[in-house]
């Protein structure tokens, strides 16, 4: 065996650690029921999948990517599998968290309206 296996939590764990400038701009803005009252959790364990952040309440899915996702087959699967969840996914690039934060928090409004 090669390495260890790393298990979900100890990966979201991890990512935590180190998210990204866009994820923690983001983070800054719905942690804490910043958005309606919703409660959001960040790198949480859905199956096999690790996801950015979570409204477990709306059953909500928040993606924010960087360039190594455009046109990733592998999310249109991860995605697919979410959505058999009883899940739905918003996705935003980095760059529009960095560059237009308040569209952002208007689209996951209406999101958590949907």
């Amino acid at each position: 065996m090669r390495g260890r296996k790393e298990t979900p939590i100890r990966l979201a764990r991890r990512l935590r650690a180190n998210q990204t400038d866009a994820e923690i701009a983001l983070w800054n803005r719905i942690r804490d029921r910043q958005i309606d009252g919703h409660k959001f959790a960040r790198q949480v364990p859905i199956g096999s999948y690790i996801c950015d952040f979570v409204c477990r309440e709306k059953q909500l899915v928040i993606e924010v990517d960087g360039g190594q996702h455009a046109e990733a087959a592998a999310d249109v699967v991860r995605d697919r599998h979410l959505a058999d969840e009883g899940y739905r996914v918003l996705r935003f690039w980095n760059n529009d968290v960095l560059g237009n934060i308040e569209g952002v928090l208007i689209t996951i409004q209406t999101g958590l309206r949907g």
